[in-house]
C-alpha cells in the first residue's frame, strides 16, 4: 500500500469547495495494476464510468428489489434503486464537502453482487454454499469489480481505485475489530472468501471505518430504502397511508401534508410524503454529520477512518424513525401473503439450479462449464454460484424451464 496522504495534498478542480477530510483523487492509492491517467477525467469519475459500463450493472434492471418485474413498470429494481441512492449520495457529499464522484460510483457499485430474487436469492443461494464459505452480496460485488467482469486487456475485472473497493468492502462498516478479530456478522462464519482472497493482493484496512463518501453512501442507501419501499408499498396496496401513522415520524408528516393540502388524493398525498422522508433524513444527516465532524476534527481522511465510529450518521431521533419504518415494513411489506409465496418459489428456483448444475456442471454454459471438472469441489461450487449470482430475475427463469419440467410463475 502507497504511504499515507501528505497533510498538504496537491490542489485539483473543486479542492474550494472539498473539506480536508475528504478522499482526493491526487493522494489516491491507486489502482492495483498501474494505468495512465486520463485526460478529461479524474480517477473516482473514471471508476464511476466504469462501474455504469459495466456488464453487472446493466443486469441491475432486471433483478428485484421486492416486487418482481410482473407487478408493474413503476416498482424499482435494483438499477433504479442504485440511481436513486447515488442522487442522494450525491447530496449528502456536496453538503459535507466530500468527493461526489466517489460517492457516486460506491452508490452506483454497493448493489452489483446481489443475485436475482433479490435477499432471497441471496439467503437461497447462501444456504447453497454453507459448505463452501457462504454467500455474501458484498463480497460479490468485491469479486465481480476485480475478477468477474473481463472488459479490459490488461486485467480481469474494473481495476478500481483503492478508496472505491475500501468503502465497497466495508459498505456495513469495518470486518475486523480491533484485535483483529471478524465483527459480530462474520463471527460465526469468517470474513467472506472473496474479501480474504483479495485481501493478500491489496490491503484494504478490513479493521478501520471507510472514508466519509463510502459513509454517505451507506445511509443514503438506507434513506433511498425506506423512501421507496413506503412508495412501492402504498402503490401496490399492501398498506394505506392511515396504516402508516402507527409509526410517530410518519404520521406527523401526513399531519403536515394534510395541513398543507387538505384532501390531497392519494398518489400526490404519496409522493409528498416520500419526499419528506428523504428531505428530513438527508437534513437530518447533514447536520448531525457536521457536528460529529466537528468535535472530531480530522485533519485528513485516515482519521476518519481510525474514527472508531461512523461520522456520517443519523441523529438519534431520526436513527429512531428509521427503525420504526424499517419494524413497520417488515410485516407490511417484505413478510406480507404475497410476497412470502413469491419468496419461496424464487428460493427453489435457486436451489433447483445450484443442485443441477452441481450434478452437471456442463448444463452451464460453455465459458462457465469449461475445465469444471479440473476444479475442486469449493472452486467448482464457486464457480456455479458466480454464475447463478449474476443472472436477471428472468434469465434465472428462462434457465430453469429450460432444465426441468415444471417452473413457478412468481405470481
Amino acid at each position: 500500500m502507497a504511504p499515507a496522504p501528505d497533510q498538504s495534498p496537491p490542489r485539483e478542480p473543486g479542492d474550494r469547495w472539498r473539506a480536508a477530510y475528504a478522499c482526493r483523487t491526487a493522494t489516491s492509492r491507486g489502482r492495483l495494476v498501474e494505468e495512465p491517467g486520463s485526460a478529461t477525467r479524474n480517477p473516482f469519475q473514471r471508476d464511476r464510468d466504469r462501474i455504469i459500463h459495466s456488464a453487472a450493472f446493466r443486469r441491475l434492471k432486471h433483478k428485484t428489489q421486492v416486487f418482481v418485474a410482473h407487478e408493474g413498470d413503476h416498482f424499482r429494481t435494483r438499477l433504479t434503486h442504485s440511481i436513486e441512492v447515488a442522487q442522494i449520495a450525491r447530496a449528502l457529499a456536496r453538503a459535507l464537502g466530500l468527493d461526489e464522484d466517489l460517492a457516486e460510483a460506491l452508490a452506483l457499485a454497493h448493489d452489483l453482487g446481489h443475485t436475482p430474487f433479490g435477499h432471497t436469492g441471496e439467503d437461497a443461494l447462501d444456504e447453497c454454499m454453507k459448505d463452501f464459505g457462504g454467500f455474501d452480496h458484498n463480497a460479490q460485488t468485491l469479486r465481480i469489480v476485480t475478477r468477474l467482469e473481463r472488459r479490459y486487456a490488461g486485467f480481469d475485472g474494473l481495476n478500481l481505485t483503492w478508496e472505491t473497493l475500501e468503502g465497497l468492502v466495508k459498505h456495513n462498516g469495518p470486518l475486523l475489530d480491533a484485535q483483529g478479530r471478524p465483527v459480530a456478522r462474520y463471527a460465526k462464519t469468517g470474513i467472506p472468501a472473496a474479501i480474504v482472497e483479495y485481501q493478500t493482493k491489496q490491503d484494504l484496512w478490513l479493521d478501520s471505518h471507510a472514508s466519509a463518501e463510502a459513509q454517505a453512501a451507506a445511509l443514503a442507501d438506507d434513506i433511498a430504502y425506506n423512501a421507496h419501499d413506503i412508495d412501492d408499498g402504498l402503490r401496490a396496496g399492501m398498506f394505506e397511508l392511515s396504516e402508516l401513522r402507527a409509526v410517530p415520524f410518519l404520521a406527523g408528516l401526513l399531519d403536515e401534508i394534510e395541513a398543507l393540502h387538505p384532501g390531497l388524493e392519494k398518489p400526490r398525498a404519496t409522493n409528498e410524503l416520500v419526499r419528506r422522508v428523504i428531505t428530513r433524513f438527508v437534513e437530518d444527516v447533514i447536520g448531525n454529520s457536521e457536528a460529529l465532524i466537528a468535535k472530531l476534527g480530522p485533519a485528513d481522511v485516515d482519521a476518519i477512518r481510525r474514527a472508531g465510529a461512523p461520522v456520517v450518521a443519523f441523529s438519534d431521533g431520526i436513527a429512531a424513525a428509521d427503525k420504526a419504518i424499517k419494524n413497520f415494513l417488515y410485516p407490511n411489506m417484505y413478510r406480507h401473503p404475497r410476497i412470502r409465496l413469491i419468496r419461496q418459489q424464487a428460493a427453489d428456483v435457486v436451489r433447483d439450479l445450484f443442485e443441477r448444475f452441481s450434478a452437471v456442471p456442463e448444463a452451464m454454459p460453455g465459458e462457465w462449464s469449461a475445465d469444471c471438472a479440473t476444479l475442486d469441489e469449493g472452486r467448482r461450487a464457486r464457480r456455479i454460484a458466480d454464475y447463478i449470482a449474476g443472472m436477471t430475475d428472468w434469465y434465472a427463469l428462462d434457465e430453469h424451464r429450460r432444465l426441468f419440467d415444471a417452473t413457478p410463475s412468481l405470481r
